[in-house]
């Protein structure tokens, strides 16, 4: 199948659609990922953002909630306006006990109607209260709202002062219809006026009759509180009426409202600053977290590398660790596609090797009829399928370590047990040709590292199969071990020739190989020391090649001392 240059793929529905010269139709492809849209960065959009400033407004909230109910400090206004009630009408009792309280002509104690309503008005103005006297029978004798006139009774309301307009006064008038809405009051009963009032229809007055001083705390229909304390009138000990005095709420809902005023004056400054200080929080939180997001976003869908991770660093905190952390997970992207791109064209360099090997001898056996010639082009022809064979399986091994390493489970691996297993079966498996094996390691320490034991001992396989492939008849390979300053450090040395001084590092490079002088070609894939230094690495170690001073090559393995501790409490 090929795709035509003119045509072009339609993303509309995710799926992209192509010409095929050999199906003569469409021919869909896989669905096209389509680019996440992320929506424009505003102040109160980022979800972040709103729970700070939740989180940061619960409390105060709450708190400048609970302090506007004030019920205790209510409660505490409202027994001192009754404390100063009654004793303005314990003094009205004296008063109208001594000045209007007489012997009846029948029987017990009567009021002069006439001095009593005069006393009952003087004594209520002063004070601006109302006052209700009330006989021993329980009707009225006086009452301070109410005068006789020529015209029969009338009614005197006491109005306000004029006063200009206020705003704290319109608040304050809206609070408390708010309030009585909100029924904080809902337990405190009607306050009823009624023109021909009687003891009966207050309970107070009724505890007064009998001898003792009452108050109550009642509601108006309309909101307010209407405060009322009744004292009996005696003369000689004798009850000869009560007094009632009423006063509504006022004084106690105007400290109520200055105090919750104070109240939200302090709150308004506080919400002002959290909701600052929140912003400014999330301002330092939600926008970075967002232009790293978008950093990696556009990384994710753009082209070249010019797209870089902010790098925010200098803030010193978690954040700036995170953009530390994207940006060489990031530059760790990039090394591997140019670690996989190089690969890929080593790979097929390599293939294509024995490949054209192939073709020749195959093309050339057609043409040939000696039947010895053509038997050794068919050995050429089994040297290259072998040796294809082992690019293929050194190829697939080292595509797979990265995986592998990164899905297997380290665990503790004692080197010094590793090292004895294999000099023992290098030992016996050698022959007499073969060179002898030499190992130093410190006794009584396991020598413990953290990894997959496998892998390092193909590590160990690879160098030690080196070694030997480089080792005169006769020769010595030398296996040492041991702690050095934080690593544990394992040496394999041979007597070859060494390595040429310029190529000590590119011997580790993919497919390169150097091979002893005699050794038939295409024996080895050229992968074994870049797969050892690939698994070496994966394990936080290094490897490196040196010659020794006596001649030979020394290559060395340091990886990670993890029981340096285990050793020393042995």
């Amino acid at each position: 199948m090929t795709i035509s240059p003119r045509s072009r793929p339609c993303t509309a529905s995710g799926t992209a659609i192509v010409k095929s010269e050999a199906a003569g139709g469409d021919v869909p492809l896989a669905p096209v990922e389509t680019r996440r849209r992320w929506p424009r960065w505003r102040l109160l959009a980022s979800p972040l953002t709103r729970r700070i400033l939740a989180v940061n407004l619960l409390a105060p909230v709450v708190l400048v909630g609970g302090l506007l109910y004030l019920d205790r400090y209510k409660q505490a206004l409202i027994r001192s306006e009754l404390e100063g009630l009654a004793t303005q009408a314990e003094m009205v009792a004296a008063a109208v006990g001594e000045g209007a309280l007489v012997e009846g002509e029948i029987e017990g104690l009567e009021f002069n109607a006439d001095t009593a309503r005069q006393m009952v008005r003087r004594l209520a103005e002063p004070a601006k209260l109302r006052v209700r006297l009330f006989g021993s029978d329980g009707e009225l004798v006086a009452d301070s709202r109410f005068r006789l006139g020529a015209n029969g009774v009338v009614h005197v309301e006491m109005l306000p002062p004029p006063r200009e307009p206020n705003w704290s006064d319109e608040v304050r008038q809206w609070w408390e219809r708010t309030a009585h809405w909100m029924r904080f009051d809902r337990a405190l009963p009607l306050y009823r006026d009624r023109p021909r009032a009687r003891a009966s229809d207050f309970a107070e007055v009724a505890t007064a009759l009998d001898g003792r001083s009452g108050a109550q705390v009642r509601t108006r229909s309309g909101g307010g509180l209407v405060l009322s304390v009744a004292v009996p009138v005696q003369r000689y000990k004798q009850v000869g009426g009560a007094v009632l005095i009423t006063a509504d709420g006022t004084n106690v809902t105007r400290a109520l409202f200055q105090v919750r005023l104070a109240i939200f004056q302090v709150f308004a400054v506080a919400l002002g600053l959290t909701i600052a200080l929140s912003l400014y929080m999330a301002g330092t939180i939600a926008r970075p977290i967002r232009r790293l997001a978008l950093a990696a976003e556009r990384v994710r869908h753009g082209q070249g590398r010019t797209l870089l991770i902010p790098d925010l660093s200098r803030r010193g905190d978690e954040i700036g660790e995170l953009s530390v952390a994207l940006k060489e997970m990031t530059e760790a992207l990039w090394r591997r596609m140019d670690a996989i791109e190089a690969f890929a064209a080593d790979v097929a360099h390599e293939i294509k090797n024995p490949l054209t090997s192939l073709r020749s001898a195959v093309e050339t056996a057609a043409r040939i009829d000696n039947p010895d010639q053509r038997r050794r082009l068919m050995a050429i022809v089994l040297d290259d399928v072998g040796r294809l064979d082992r690019l293929i399986s050194d190829i697939s091994d080292a595509s797979r370590i990265d995986a592998e390493m990164s899905r297997a489970e380290s665990a503790p691996v004692a080197v010094a047990a590793m090292l004895d297993a294999l000099a023992d079966v290098y030992r016996v498996t050698g022959g007499e040709t073969g060179p002898t094996f030499t190992l130093d390691r410190p006794p009584g320490d396991p020598l413990i590292v953290n990894g997959i034991e496998s892998r390092l001992v193909q590590v160990l396989r690879n160098l030690i199969a080196n070694a030997m492939s480089f080792s005169p008849p006769g020769g010595a390979i030398h296996l040492t071990a041991e702690r050095n300053g934080g690593w544990v450090s394992i040496v394999v040395e041979d007597d070859g020739p060494g390595i040429p001084d310029n190529k000590l590092d590119a011997i580790f490079d993919r497919f390169y190989s150097e091979r002893p002088e005699g050794e038939k070609f295409g024996t080895h894939s050229g992968l074994g020391l870049s797969i050892s230094r690939q698994i070496v690495e994966a394990h936080n170690g290094r490897i490196r090649a040196e010659n020794r001073p006596g001649g030979g090559a020394r290559f060395t393995v340091d990886l990670p001392d993890t029981g340096a501790g285990v050793a020393s409490q042995r």
